[in-house]
Order: structure tokens, then sequence, then C-alpha cells
């Protein structure tokens, strides 16, 4: 659980870091999404603490949240002026931050937040913010620094985390196989398993010769949809990361 939250914690200061050195123009400015500015980014990010927040309170008082409370925040951060999105989006970001810091023992011990068909334990809810909060502060980061990577301390613990978010974000391409992937800082293997009808990550054994040879951190953006050609890294198995793109559309 520490190790999600000293990566939280610092997703959390280097967004912060971030945003204060843009200036108006830039807020409004286009992010990685082509169809989100950086402050509809914040926006993003700041809704989902909210709510995180309300889910979390409710959760540990043992109460359920109301069904339409996420749609009444992104109503209400909709509405807000680009540059209140990103003041208050830092604003509620540190409040989750903080929230998660106050918790006693006891209330990490007994923490299980439900998820429609899946359950979390604390680390498990830290991660989920992790993921969202990482990646998107890459999405506003490379609007300026086409170079920019996800962040090692965050990489650490998504790279981890794959194999749920590709049950929902691989597609099947049209053929059916197996990739075999070995990702560098962290060292991590894995097989990626092309189905007909799924999409599948599971833990390997170290392959002598990785189809893909990647970056840790390039392979979650793989795997998010953030890995164009125009920002991706030299790899080893460039016609297998073309493969695993078409398997990777994003949203």
């Amino acid at each position: 659980m520490q190790n999600h939250a000293d990566a939280l914690e610092a997703s959390v200061e280097r967004l912060r870091a971030l945003v204060h050195e843009l200036d108006p123009r830039q807020i409004v400015a286009p992010a990685y999404p082509s169809e989100w500015t950086v402050a509809d980014v914040l926006s993003h990010i700041g809704s989902g603490a909210v709510i995180l927040e309300r889910r979390l309170d409710d959760t540990l008082g043992g109460s359920t949240t109301p069904p339409d409370f996420a749609e009444s925040v992104w109503g209400a951060w909709n509405a807000m002026p680009p540059q209140a999105q990103a003041a208050d989006a830092l604003l509620a970001d540190q409040s989750l931050l903080h929230r998660l810091g106050s918790l006693s023992d006891e209330e990490r011990a007994r923490f299980q937040f439900a998820m429609g068909p899946m359950t979390f334990d604390l680390a498990g809810f830290v991660g989920l913010r992790l993921n969202e909060h990482a990646l998107h502060t890459w999405d506003i980061q490379v609007a300026f620094d086409p170079d920019a990577t996800v962040a090692p301390a965050s990489t650490r613990i998504v790279i981890d985390d794959l194999q749920m978010i590709v049950r929902f974000a691989g597609r099947p391409t049209g053929t059916e196989h197996q990739v075999t992937v070995q990702t560098t800082e962290p060292r991590r293997d894995f097989t990626v398993t092309l189905g007909a009808e799924a999409v599948t990550l599971t833990p390997a054994g170290p392959a002598e010769e990785p189809d893909l040879e990647i970056p840790a951190e390039a392979f979650v953006r793989l795997v998010y949809g953030r890995l164009d050609p125009d920002h991706a890294p030299a790899v080893h198995g460039s016609a297998h990361l073309d493969e695993l793109r078409r398997a990777f559309p994003g949203a």
C-alpha cells in the first residue's frame, strides 16, 4: 500500500508543478486526446478526485454512493470556466490525497471497494487513481514536451496492474496468436494473447528472444492507446508494435 501511496503523492506533485508553469493560453491548448484541452483533462482529474473521495467515505461509512452522484459532479465541473477547472482540479487532487493519508490503520485494513464484479482493497483503490492520474498527467505534459514519459515511480506500479486494464482496453485484431513482451525499467516479461474475441496479458518467464522489447513506461502507454509513432521510443520488434497498436487503440 505504501508504494502506491508514495507514487500517487509523487504524481500529484508532478501535476501541480506542471500546471503552475502554464499560462492562461496553455490551459486552453489541446492536450494529447485530440478532443480535449488541457483544462478538460484537468477537469477530468479534478472531478474524478471528488467522486473517489465521496466513494471512499461512503465505503468506510457503510453507505452506498447515490447512482447519480458522478453525473452531478461531471455536470458541475463541465460548467466551470477553464481557469477554474485548472485551479480546482489541483485542490480536489490534494484533498483526496490528504483524505487517504488521514485513514487509520483500522480503516485501511477493512476497506473493500466494489466496482462492478471486482473488489479492491485500499492499495487497489489507490492504484485505480494512480493509473488514471499518471496517464492524464502525461496527456498534459506531452502537449508541451513531445519527449515526455510517464513518471518512473508511477510506471513501477502501473506496469503490474495492466492485466486488468487489458481486459477492457484490448480489441481483437483479426489474427490469433501470442506476442512475447519484455520491458525495461522495470524489467517485466509478459505474453499478450490475441484471441478471436478477447485480448489478454499474463506474466511470463523470461524469453530468450522476445517478440517485442520496450521500455516499461512505453508499454504502459501502448496499452492505454498512447504510443503513436510520434511519441514512441526505438524498440526491438516494431512489426509487433504496430499490431499491438491495433489491439490497444485507446478510448
